[in-house]
């Protein structure tokens, strides 16, 4: 799981590298993320410990899709909140991408 998160981690999607740019070194609320980060049986893009958050970056394909469903119940069971944006959001509109994490957050 390590080697898969690691090799993850050195090919980023154009949207996680920009996402990445905006949450790396608590540049967002001052909380620290984690890119690519093994919790239990799946990866994160994205992960904050404190408070517990995981940022997901998805593409047309995560549509409905139940696999997410089953992924984002098991994160929660773990104290994890699951924020999922969509790409295209990412690509576009960075700033409101930061400003809804907060948000949903309730850190603004």
């Amino acid at each position: 799981m390590r080697d898969r998160a690691r090799a993850m981690r050195r090919e980023p999607t154009l949207a996680e590298r920009r996402l990445w740019s905006r949450i790396k070194a608590g540049q967002l609320g001052g909380m620290r993320f984690r890119r690519q980060v093994p919790l239990g049986p799946y990866i994160a893009d994205f992960a904050c410990f404190d408070p517990k958050v995981v940022i997901e970056c998805d593409g047309d394909q995560h549509a409905g899709n139940a696999y997410d469903e089953i992924r984002d119940a098991w994160l929660q069971a773990q104290g994890f909140r699951v924020i999922r944006l969509w790409n295209v959001d990412v690509l576009e509109n960075l700033d409101g991408v930061g400003e809804t994490i907060l948000l949903r957050l309730g850190r603004r």
